[in-house]
């Protein structure tokens, strides 16, 4: 979002702050602590789930301040270890783009929401959709979670974010819609493409990375 120091004014950025934290801690708590410290391979797909998260970070592009579009990767992450260790890589991601100075510590908060929790949430509402209503069938998976799923998750967090920068009064709507939402379409697709690619990858050569996939149901059953 880059969210730039004196854009948000008031208490706002503290309730944030609060509410992302809260759900960080619940993350945290919920994690597979045992799982996650006695499998070596497990932390190494973490990390680097994280310093790849970063990297996809830092290329971004915008015109106004606060309104800064970029690649999220959230579904990926969401499907691979589930929703509590997605936030908790991504709240470790967005640590490392604010110290290098690409988003301002007083919009942590407010980033961590939407382009963090939003769309692991959306992406994890679809995968249970998809799992109670469709068949299960890799192709299903792959467009509905993966390509779809994507893109519905940055439009989410990019509509939450728009919406919150004009409910504080940082932006009149007509300068959001101009400068970002008209955007978003835009965004949809390359961020369905991109996660889609990365999930065909991983399902046909790594699928046992995948938390929410299981080969044996979606491609050895068919």
């Amino acid at each position: 979002m880059s969210i730039t120091d004196g854009l948000l004014t008031g208490s706002a950025p503290l309730w944030f702050h609060a509410l992302f934290a809260l759900i960080v801690l619940l993350a945290l708590w919920r994690l597979p602590w045992g799982i996650l410290l006695g499998n070596r391979r497990l932390q190494h797909l973490f990390f680097g789930s994280t310093v790849a998260l970063t990297l996809l970070w830092i290329m971004r592009a915008g015109i106004t301040p606060g309104l800064g579009i970029h690649f999220l990767g959230m579904t990926t992450l969401t499907l691979m270890f589930g929703w509590d260790l997605a936030i908790v890589s991504a709240a470790l991601a967005l640590l490392g783009v604010s110290w290098i100075g690409l988003e301002s510590w007083q919009g942590y908060g407010l980033s961590g929401l939407c382009t963090i929790v939003l769309p692991a949430l959306t992406s994890l509402g679809i995968l249970r959709l998809v799992e109670a209503y469709l068949p299960k069938n890799f192709f299903v998976y792959l467009f509905c979670c993966a390509f779809l799923g994507s893109a519905l998750a940055v439009a989410a967090g990019g509509l939450a974010a728009g919406l919150l920068l004009w409910g504080l009064d940082v932006y009149p709507w007509s300068r959001i819609q101009q400068d970002y939402v008209i955007l978003l379409p835009l965004i949809m697709f390359p961020e369905g493409l991109l996660n889609g690619i990365l999930m065909t990858g991983m399902m046909v050569f790594y699928p046992d990375w995948i938390r929410s996939f299981n080969a044996r149901i979606y491609i050895d059953d068919q």
